[in-house]
């Protein structure tokens, strides 16, 4: 049973569950029995997971805007839920140079909202708020970031995330931190996600896929810029770890924690579009991409997590190696736009795929 089968039955609030990862974290509690309702200002992009999936079928899809406080305290007084997982977000960095305002207001006073609304709840309740792995101040180190070093960010979104974070921890201190509080929290960071059905704009998997659709050859600007990439499961794997954690020993309240890949799986650009690129159906990876060296904002060159903490205190380390994150990302989008393959169908395979192999690995949530 899958996180101690803690979310059957339970009524689970996801805000932002129509982007790339609230929609997976959406069909995974749908497959868990959850009953789960979805808090979104809107679809945002064409086509989207959320559409291809149908999941407005199966959940409760409510639009509301999380800038918009009443909106957001009428959501949670009126579904009462369980569990919460605040992602929704502005999360695409070039947007935050053409739009700070909005960025900060969505990624620092929609947090806000929902800790706010949260201090209205009277009944036990679980909230996962996810930031980002570019809260952290990147000082370009060889290291990974761990949760105690300092937060800040040379863009709007990496300051937004950070300032998210510390609003976090105030409100914990000044509202929620006392023994009899109903409501335990914690954040999460992670990044560099990828995996079927994202379809954001500056999202290099996304931008591979339009362009290899029309015949094209994807342009990258920072070709040897290194990520530790990890399959969209890995991260929500950790937030749904951390929220079986909290509700069943009261213990990592107004705590954080990292979830990244193993160090093994950082690889350049270049590399991950090669690899894709051959599963899409190139004969040579350089086919696949042009650089450009047109880099109009700043981007880091090296980023990494340091997950030590969430594999002492709650046992979860990562599942899939590199190579298997990038067969079942690519696979996910070769099946569904060149074989015809049911996008929802799909994705739940992969997500009873992933629970099969941590079963296999003994990883303590599975």
């Amino acid at each position: 049973m899958a996180f101690r089968d803690v979310y059957r039955g339970r009524r689970v609030l996801v805000t932002g569950h129509t982007g790339f990862k609230g929609s997976w974290l959406s069909a995974w509690l749908l497959h868990m029995g959850a009953e789960v309702c979805g808090f979104s200002d809107g679809i945002p992009t064409s086509p989207s997971l959320f559409e291809m999936a149908a999941l407005s079928n199966r959940m409760e899809h409510r639009l509301g805007d999380v800038r918009d406080l009443d909106a957001v305290r009428d959501a949670v007084a009126s579904f009462r839920p369980d569990f919460v997982f605040h992602m929704a977000a502005q999360p695409i960095v070039r947007t935050s140079y053409t739009d700070p305002v909005g960025t900060i207001t969505s990624n620092v006073v929609g947090t806000t909202h929902v800790l706010e609304a949260l201090r209205q709840v009277e009944h036990p309740c679980v909230a996962i708020v996810i930031t980002s792995d570019k809260c952290y101040d990147n000082v370009e180190w060889v290291w990974g970031y761990r949760e105690t070093d300092p937060l800040g960010g040379k863009d709007v979104y990496s300051g937004s995330k950070a300032a998210a974070e510390i609003v976090f921890k105030s409100y914990w201190h000044s509202f929620f931190g006392r023994p009899d509080s109903p409501v335990k929290l914690a954040t999460a960071r992670a990044g560099n996600v990828i995996g079927g059905g994202d379809w954001a704009a500056d999202r290099i998997v996304a931008d591979c896929v339009r362009a290899w659709g029309r015949g094209d050859r994807v342009e990258i600007r920072s070709p040897t810029a290194t990520r530790p990439w990890q399959h969209v499961l890995e991260p929500l794997s950790g937030y749904l770890a951390l929220g079986e954690h909290v509700a069943r020993t009261g213990k990592a309240d107004g705590e954080s924690y990292n979830f990244g890949p193993r160090a093994e799986q950082n690889r350049t650009v270049v590399e991950l579009l090669g690899d894709l690129g051959l599963i899409w159906g190139f004969e040579r990876a350089d086919q696949a991409y042009e650089v450009t060296g047109n880099v109009p904002f700043h981007e880091a060159g090296l980023l990494k997590l340091n997950c030590d903490k969430a594999l002492l205190e709650l046992g979860w380390e990562p599942n899939l190696s590199y190579r298997e994150c990038m067969n079942m990302t690519g696979n996910w989008y070769r099946s569904v736009l060149k074989d015809g393959a049911p996008a929802g169908d799909l994705t739940l395979e992969h997500v009873a795929e992933y629970e099969r192999i941590a079963a296999e690995r003994g990883r303590v949530w599975a």
